[in-house]
């Protein structure tokens, strides 16, 4: 996020981290985490370089001063300082003046959880329906999940950018969901979380979880299954009106889990290249949770505001965020096992576009159609 007068540029063009980055030095305008990523997006970075050539000749990270440079701190073995004289930025809050003297911005102040999140409990069962079969004592009037993404869901968004659904399942069903979860760790599925378009060995320098991807129709995975149709009922009714956005579909779902050893998620933006993800929805499974403790705020930055969100990752809470730029985010330490599921949707238009231009790593890539609205009522 943008603070002061710091740049809003300084994101890795190629996995979007925010931090510890090196200037192209042939334009001065692009940035990147390391050498490695800098190669590896520079057949597309050329095309609007300055010069359009490869830096250095044929090397694209040569050390002949077109290289990356360091910014603030950024260091890589080879590359080239920042010649004297020019200003550089750094997203944490500081910025190098042409004289080497440092400004200082105003730290950002959090904001005020109850902004954002709904806590009246009344919301969804797994299957889609009302937890309590109606709201209010009433039978009549529109689905629970229309209600929900009509009255509360589209205007937060539209503020905010940011929306928290506190109590979303109910306490049976959620617990439920974590069993599933717990079982699908036992069984060896999970691998160590992958950058988008990451071919080097960096990744857990920079995000700490292990993953599975689940379609929800495995046997073994009913009730997460039913979470997603969940979600998919809340998207449904937002369609055409979310943020203008055309989602004609999502991702699998990415059953995470921080081991508790420290590990998070260096600042980053979800999808800072324009692949097609507009909406990013997390639902979190940890039970009796202590940040003050067990860490593990995912906290977001959202663009243009000198404020922070801090989100707790509670038990049967989801939470709704916009994908792009607007809300970089980091996951901080967690000490305690950390588990949640991220479901990803797609905009049509953005998605096509990306398809035209290049392929996106990784499994998140395939698109999965919605699933069928629900038309039965579960309870607790």
């Amino acid at each position: 996020m943008a603070s002061g007068g710091v740049s809003e540029r300084q994101y890795c063009e190629l996995c979007g981290k925010l931090e510890q980055l090196l200037r192209c030095g042939r334009c001065r305008s692009s940035f990147y985490c390391s050498k490695e990523h800098q190669r590896q997006d520079w057949k597309k970075h050329k095309l609007v370089c300055k010069g359009g050539e490869q830096p250095g000749g044929t090397n694209p990270t040569s050390s002949t001063g077109d290289a990356a440079t360091p910014v603030n701190g950024g260091t890589v073995t080879g590359a080239s300082t920042t010649p004297t004289g020019a200003a550089s930025s750094s997203p944490g809050g500081t910025d190098t003046t042409p004289d080497g003297a440092s400004q200082h911005f105003p730290e950002p102040q959090p904001l005020a959880a109850e902004d954002y999140t709904e806590r009246s409990g009344r919301f969804m069962t797994a299957g889609g329906s009302a937890r309590r079969g109606a709201l209010n004592g009433q039978s009549r009037g529109p689905p629970p999940s229309q209600r929900l993404a009509r009255e509360y869901l589209l205007p937060c968004m539209e503020k905010h950018g940011i929306c928290v659904l506190d109590d979303f399942l109910g306490p049976v069903a959620g617990e439920g969901i974590a069993r599933e979860v717990r079982a699908l760790r036992g069984t060896g599925r999970f691998t160590d979380g992958q950058l988008v378009s990451q071919k080097s060995d960096s990744s857990r320098d920079i995000r700490g979880d292990q993953i599975a991807w689940v379609e929800g129709s495995e046997p073994e995975c009913r009730a997460i299954g039913g979470l997603m149709t969940s979600m998919d009922d809340l998207i449904r009714h937002c369609n055409g009106k979310l943020g203008n956005f055309r989602i004609n579909g999502r991702t699998k779902a990415m059953v995470a889990c921080y081991p508790g050893n420290g590990t998070g998620y260096v600042r980053h933006v979800d999808n800072p290249n324009g692949d097609g993800r507009c909406v990013t929805c997390i639902y979190y499974l940890n039970k009796n949770w202590d940040t003050k403790v067990n860490g593990g705020i995912l906290r977001i930055f959202p663009e243009g505001k000198s404020q922070f969100a801090d989100i707790e990752p509670k038990f049967d809470r989801l939470l709704f965020f916009w994908s792009d730029r607007r809300n970089p985010h980091e996951v901080q330490p967690a000490f305690a096992t950390r588990y949640a599921i991220t479901v990803w949707y797609f905009d049509a238009d953005e998605r096509a576009r990306a398809k035209e231009k290049y392929l996106t790593a990784g499994e998140k890539s395939v698109r999965v159609e919605l699933n069928k609205p629900s038309d039965r009522i579960e309870k607790d």
